[in-house]
């Protein structure tokens, strides 16, 4: 099999350049004493719905912007905006992740104050947006038991990117074959610091332990900020 080096040559240019724009939001976030969290999962497995229960149960306590991905429509953007929390929707049309120079633009746009948290919800799809860097403190995984245990072992180049895995819907437990300790080991087996946290978005199991997680985030990033 024959390699197009030019082809090469440009992808390693443009992962370059996504890479220079990532440190440069990176560096925004910093100097806003913000916590910038990248949530990524396959279709369906309950984002927008986590984010929804997040908002509201952070109410008050820590300010909470949005920044929404998806292909196409307002869908999504318009259930966060209902919940009060500044929102901005990226359409990437064909393309199956976010990229660095979009949340630029869309910081832009949104301009979330100081001494805040960002979610970026990522176009669904556990492949592509683990190789692209939006300048984000941390990527959080979330994973459905509707989906199967397997798939950390699956998609193990998103779990070793991530340092949090969120396991959502165990109000289904019940009534799906799921087995948790397998999917935690399987995940721990790509990437051993991998945090892990198990969550019902509807019900609100759980959510005690998601809220604190993200508090901690948001106090080490205001501290490491005022270093």
């Amino acid at each position: 099999m024959t390699v197009d080096r030019e082809t090469v040559r440009l992808q390693e240019d443009v992962l370059a350049k996504s890479r220079g724009i990532a440190e440069r939001n990176r560096g925004w976030f910093v100097a806003r004493n913000m916590l910038a969290l990248n949530l990524v999962s396959s279709p369906g497995a309950g984002k927008t719905t986590l984010l929804e229960r997040t908002v509201a149960d952070l109410a008050g306590t820590i300010p909470i912007s949005v920044i929404e991905g998806d292909q196409h429509t307002l869908n999504d953007a318009m259930r966060i905006r209902a919940t009060g929390a500044p929102v901005v929707q990226i359409n990437t049309g064909a393309a199956c992740h976010l990229e660095a120079d979009m949340v630029a633009r869309a910081l832009a746009e949104l301009a979330p104050p100081q001494d805040s948290v960002l979610m970026i919800e990522n176009v669904g799809n556990l492949v592509c947006p683990a190789l692209f860097d939006l300048g984000e403190h941390a990527k959080v995984v979330i994973i459905s038991v509707t989906e199967g245990d397997d798939k950390p072992a699956k998609y193990p180049h998103m779990v070793a990117a991530s340092k949090l895995m969120l396991i959502n819907k165990i109000d289904l437990l019940p009534h799906v074959d799921f087995d948790v300790s397998a999917c935690i080991e399987r995940a721990r087996q790509v990437n051993p610091d991998i945090e892990v946290l198990q969550v019902s978005a509807r019900t609100g199991e759980g959510m005690g332990a998601w809220r604190d997680w993200i508090a901690r985030g948001y106090k080490a990033a205001s501290e490491f900020s005022l270093v």
